[in-house]
């Protein structure tokens, strides 16, 4: 006898992307945003951490770029976090 719970589980894994795509796409789709913004060179330091555990997504921007530089520096790290999670929901629906 299966248990038909575990083997619906199983499918949906297989059919969905698996847990290194959906990390990929979130930090590529987080750090086009950043250089969508700002010349490479204004960076100094960008760190994009990504974890997709139990089917939750957790994307953290750490962007330093100068105080001054417009758009502001916070804007654009919520902008990316926010468009990660777009780009994560959208390789889920395809």
């Amino acid at each position: 006898m299966t248990d038909d719970t575990s083997d619906a589980s199983e499918s949906i894994d297989a059919d969905g992307p698996d847990d290194d795509e959906v990390v990929r796409t979130a930090a590529e789709a987080a750090e086009g945003i950043v250089f969508k913004h700002y010349d490479q060179s204004a960076v100094t330091d960008l760190d994009i951490t990504v974890t997709f555990e139990e089917g939750v997504l957790d994307v953290d921007v750490y962007l330093n770029a100068p105080e001054d530089a417009d758009p502001d520096r916070e804007a654009v790290a919520q902008e990316a976090v926010e468009t990660a999670g777009e780009a994560v929901d959208e390789l889920f629906a395809e």
